[in-house]
């Protein structure tokens, strides 16, 4: 595991320029954003990625979001998921939220899915998929067997799951998404949702709250929706002609009474979902902008810059 004490987090944090990184006082590259963290590679050392989540009020908080966060971990790999060795550190400065940081084994981009599908051959781009969804449905044979004592959520897209050695046959598959830990016990979330919104613009929150907030946090439980967002997600990665090839992967695994995907399916979602995720980044951007530069406080979130679709 990593050796990072927490002063050394603390200093990080401390100087961390959220506004322009490379004003930072300790160097480092962002390696992609979550919904609710940004993740580092701290100075040279590509051994381990750090998950930024400055989502917390207290240490309490942060700490009770650290057991829920362990709970899900554990869940996973109980359904038979591989999740990357990690850490959790909090960091704690007056004036500013407590930063949690997940501190987990970072891989080489090339071995992620959403990176293989551009190199592979076009025979091999269908064992990618059979793999992904063969591991994903897991989650749902878990919850099937737990019964309502425990159902746990999965987001599916290919970005979240790597390939040892960039090995699509044979290789470990890992799901590395893990910071957003959505799990029922008996019915019940466990995640506080008020934790998703922290990221939003507070003058959003209220609507966020009353129209989106619960389909958001349920479409992860739900089979059809997981995989519905994967094979859109095809359009983002600018590889829409392997929709018909993840399409057949995913109908071939469901369960039968589940409705088959169809392309007219993907489609519809994806330009719906397009639309919203693009209105809220831009909200974001506007969230930043009158903090920074009307009232003068320091933004949080590091933003994506301009994501082509």
């Amino acid at each position: 595991m990593p050796k990072r004490d927490k002063n050394f987090m603390e200093r990080f944090e401390h100087g961390l320029n959220t506004s322009d990184l490379e004003k930072s006082k300790i160097t480092a590259k962002v390696l992609g954003y979550g919904e609710i963290s940004t993740i580092f590679q701290i100075g040279a050392d590509d051994r381990w990625a750090y998950k930024r989540m400055p989502l917390f009020n207290s240490i309490k908080g942060a700490q009770e979001y650290a057991a829920i966060y362990r709970q899900y971990c554990k869940h996973l790999a109980s359904a038979g998921l591989n999740i990357p060795e990690d850490e959790l550190q909090f960091v704690s400065q007056p004036g500013r939220p407590i930063v949690l940081y997940i501190i987990q084994r970072q891989f080489p981009a090339e071995w992620f899915a959403h990176k293989l599908i551009h190199e592979i051959p076009d025979l091999n781009r269908a064992v990618l998929f059979n793999r992904v969804v063969s591991e994903a449905c897991q989650v749902w044979t878990y919850n099937s067997e737990m019964g309502p004592a425990v159902e746990i959520a999965l987001d599916g897209q290919l970005s979240n799951w790597v390939f040892e050695n960039g090995d699509i046959e044979n290789g470990k598959i890992y799901y590395i998404d893990t910071s957003t830990p959505l799990f029922r016990l008996d019915g019940v979330e466990q995640l506080n949702p008020e934790l998703i919104l922290q990221s939003a613009p507070s003058f959003l929150r209220w609507i966020i709250r009353r129209l989106f907030l619960k389909d958001v946090m349920e479409r992860y439980y739900d089979q059809q929706q997981v995989f519905t967002d994967l094979a859109a997600n095809l359009h983002k990665e600018q590889r829409p002609d392997l929709i018909a090839v993840v399409i057949e992967a995913i109908n071939i695994h469901i369960k039968s009474e589940i409705a088959q995907i169809t392309e007219k399916d993907i489609d519809k979602y994806y330009r719906e979902d397009k639309l919203i995720w693009t209105l809220f980044l831009n909200f974001r951007r506007l969230d930043r902008w009158i903090k920074t530069s009307i009232f003068h406080k320091r933004y949080e979130f590091i933003l994506p810059g301009k994501i082509k679709r």
